[in-house]
């Protein structure tokens, strides 16, 4: 089982990122493959920028609002004039 608390459980998203952070931290520090200490290394850092955006996005509060409608314009058609006499 993971050692990740499930979100709604106290943890933040943003805390959830910081966790897996670290495992990836502790994983690269035991791993002996220089090419998987350094992918695990660059995961650990995606998600530590992850946690920073949550902790942005947390603060920020955006309300979407649907637009109101807006009633269906109808096309009027033009009555055909007669012609115009050029006597008058």
């Amino acid at each position: 089982m993971s050692n990740c608390v499930p979100s709604g459980w106290g943890n933040s998203v943003s805390d959830e990122y910081r966790v897996k952070a670290a495992q990836l931290a502790a994983e690269a520090k035991q791993t002996i493959d220089p090419v998987r200490r350094i992918q695990l290394e660059t995961l650990e850092r995606s998600y530590l920028r992850l946690a920073m955006q949550a902790d942005k996005n947390r603060e920020t509060d955006i309300v979407y609002e649907t637009p109101p409608t807006q009633p269906a314009v109808q096309q009027q058609q033009q009555q055909q004039q007669p012609p115009k006499n050029p006597k008058d």
